[in-house]
């Protein structure tokens, strides 16, 4: 459906080149919702605007639905953006129009009738939940309101793709639900292709079916969501998939180092990840009795990744060092994810 060759985009300025994104190479399915997080700077909303050519990129291809956007005419462009909708973080309402003719804009741009805008904003009013708000105006809504009718007006066209640049950022945690449940509901009602821009691993994990990490104009991490989510390999990645669990170790342990290997004395400090139907499994409890160890739960949690359950364990295993070794290889015998943060006096 979308993707991308060895795009690259620099810019020029009086200071020096800019080189906003690197090479970079990317494949997005039909249908599905595809994530790129990175944090601010990093290329995420340049890359966006290379697959709608709101940025020309400086090299490489686009195509969206078998079409080379990078080599078409403007004109030509016009047309095929028809197919590409694009949401934004500060919604980009038109102030004095209503919630109705801001969703009937774009239509009115392509020349349609009163009577076609009318038979595709009527049901998008019905689809964002906005009819009893369709004489309002924009001061009139709230936030999540507001972003609403910027979905409905990115939808007025049937397009294939709809590009949201941090479209939630502005919103509050709830709100922030909520428009994603709708992103999520169209998404499987329209078969459409959705590209989430975002810095918050929330927006990921919640929705998201595969996800891309960039860096500094660089795609650094791609993957099914789940596995990028459980078992993430870069730094930055890794620090994403912390700022969602919160499992860091305790104050306490700041005054005690942490080393890399076992030493005489020493306890076990593990994260586990469990994953569907390992999530309430005496796993624990078993490694207790089978290998002869103590264990303390520093903290722990239980999530969600879209429709999986997924939970989080922080612990500390105290034994002998044969012990703490068979307590790993315990904990590795049962299809979840072990890391070994280090040993503690």
């Amino acid at each position: 459906m979308i993707e991308l060759r060895n795009v690259e985009k620099t810019y020029h300025t009086a200071s020096g080149d800019i080189h906003a994104l690197k090479r970079t190479s990317l494949t997005i399915e039909q249908g599905e919702i595809f994530g790129i997080i990175g944090l601010s700077g990093a290329g995420k909303s340049t890359l966006i605007r290379c697959i709608n050519m709101l940025e020309q990129p400086t090299a490489g291809q686009v195509f969206v639905d078998g079409e080379e956007l990078t080599a078409m005419t403007e004109t030509q462009l016009r047309k095929a953006r028809q197919n590409i909708g694009m949401i934004f973080q500060h919604f980009n309402l038109l102030a004095s129009r209503t919630v109705y003719d801001n969703i009937a804009f774009p239509l009115e741009i392509q020349g349609l009738s009163k009577d076609e805008i009318k038979k595709r904003v009527e049901p998008l009013l019905d689809l964002v939940q906005l009819r009893e708000r369709a004489d309002h105006y924009p001061s009139q809504l709230s936030g999540g309101q507001k972003q609403r009718v910027g979905i409905a007006r990115a939808l007025a066209s049937n397009p294939k793709v709809l590009l949201c640049d941090e479209a939630t950022s502005a919103l509050d945690p709830q709100t922030t639900k909520s428009i994603l449940n709708l992103l999520r509901d169209i998404n499987q009602r329209l078969n459409l292709t959705i590209v989430m821009i975002t810095h918050q691993m929330e927006v990921v994990k919640e929705i998201c079916d595969r996800v891309a990490v960039i860096e500094e104009g660089s795609i650094i991490e791609e993957g099914n969501m789940v596995e990028v989510f459980t078992n993430p390999q870069s730094p930055t990645t890794k620090d994403f998939v912390k700022s969602v669990n919160k499992l860091e170790l305790p104050e306490a342990f700041k005054d005690t180092p942490v080393q890399d290997k076992y030493f005489e004395g020493s306890s076990m400090v593990v994260r586990l990840s469990f994953f569907g139907g390992n999530a309430d499994k005496p796993v624990v409890s078993g490694m207790i009795r089978e290998c002869g160890v103590d264990a303390n739960i520093l903290s722990g949690n239980l999530d969600q990744l879209k429709d999986r359950i997924y939970g989080n364990l922080l612990i500390v295993i105290e034994g002998s060092k044969d012990a703490l070794e068979n307590a790993e290889a315990y904990l590795r015998a049962q299809n979840l994810q072990v890391e070994v943060l280090g040993y503690v006096k």
